[in-house]
């Protein structure tokens, strides 16, 4: 039993880092910080990966049900959450100053940012469709025999979700202080890569959504 939920915490892991790529993902997420106090980096990183934990909390344990009731497939919010990770990224690569939508420097720029930790930097930024399906997997993957082992078998997932909370808030809280030490230059270059990667990244969910709508018709 022990090694059952050793096992399906360390795959749950494997299964979730990926899609959430919180190393990957703190690059992207740079130019939204890049001019904050520290202490404004940590408090907004820790409170995304709140946000994070919440919302995969949910999903995993009433997901199915939610997206059911409102008649909605995993391949259709596929399809959405692309299309809005691309059009955040298309915004990126047309500024010259990807933070310039929230005037960093001024008093009223950490109030600006919070109205953005959930939505666009949480979801679907952070853990978005790829993330929902992983975990509408796992869950069905992990269901057991009886109520109460099904149960047991979440809490594994969640102890998973939750090694890769404090993965966000570690790489989102330390990415600018790292880079900070990096030439203009090589800051833009290296922000004008991530905003296409947003883009493409945008683009391949969305894709796997067509794909998957174009598969369930055929069936």
């Amino acid at each position: 039993m022990t090694n059952s939920y050793i096992k399906t915490i360390f795959s749950s892991l494997i299964t979730l880092f990926p899609v959430i790529n919180p190393i990957g993902t703190s690059f992207i997420l740079n130019p939204f910080f890049s001019g904050l106090p520290r202490n404004d980096q940590k408090k907004i990183a820790k409170t995304i990966a709140i946000y994070a934990f919440f919302l995969c909390a949910v999903t995993l344990l009433i997901g199915q049900y939610i997206l059911e009731l409102f008649g909605v497939s995993i391949p259709v919010v596929q399809l959405a959450g692309g299309i809005m990770i691309s059009k955040i990224g298309w915004d990126l690569t047309k500024d010259d100053t990807p933070s310039k939508e929230v005037d960093l420097g001024s008093p009223s720029s950490f109030e600006h940012l919070k109205n953005k930790l959930f939505y666009p930097i949480t979801f679907p930024i952070t853990t978005g469709a790829g993330t929902i399906s992983v975990l509408l997997t796992l869950a069905a993957h992990n269901k057991g025999t009886t109520y109460v082992h099904s149960l047991i078998n979440l809490s594994a997932v969640l102890i998973a979700v939750v090694a890769m909370c404090i993965l966000i808030y570690v790489f989102y809280s330390n990415t600018t202080h790292i880079i900070q030490h990096w030439s203009t230059t090589e800051r833009n270059i290296v922000n004008k890569i991530t905003a296409f990667l947003i883009f493409a990244y945008g683009l391949e969910i969305a894709s796997d959504g067509i794909f998957n709508i174009i598969k369930t018709f055929n069936h």
